[in-house]
């Protein structure tokens, strides 16, 4: 349980008609897909700690444009378990080779039409659906 309000980033991250998705290992989210993305540590700003967990994460070194999404996620309880103001932005490979790594088990670039295939952490349906789903 937390009584703190901690900040997140995450990468959307196309190239091909496909996103760059990791398979998460931990807890609370094991076995679901997401953007690469994490916790921001204290005294890093945020496009550096979106470089920070792509390259944890992918082994992909990127560059981060403009927000994309915002949004937040709140964990069970009262007060819940955690609660994450989250930030992604869009960003483009520069370099790297695809390796999962960090807490991510998997990470893969996943067709933008077969995203329904994979089970999501649900911030991923609102980025889904107010990136790609609105008319």
């Amino acid at each position: 349980m937390t009584d703190r309000v901690g900040l997140a980033v995450g990468a959307v991250v196309v190239r091909d008609g496909r996103l760059l998705l990791v398979e998460r290992a931990n807890e609370p989210a094991a076995g679901l897909w997401a953007v690469p993305g994490g916790r921001v540590e204290a005294g890093e700003s945020l496009l550096d700690a979106v470089k920070r967990e792509v390259a944890e994460e992918t082994g992909l070194f990127v560059a981060v444009g403009d927000v994309a999404w915002v949004g937040e996620s709140i964990g069970p309880g009262t007060p819940p378990a955690w609660h994450y103001v989250i930030l992604d932005y869009w960003a483009s490979v520069e370099g790297g080779t695809l390796q999962a790594g960090g807490d991510a088990r998997l990470a893969e670039w996943v067709p933008l039409n077969r995203l329904g295939e994979r089970p999501m952490v649900n911030t991923m349906h609102d980025l889904i659906g107010r990136l790609w789903d609105s008319p």
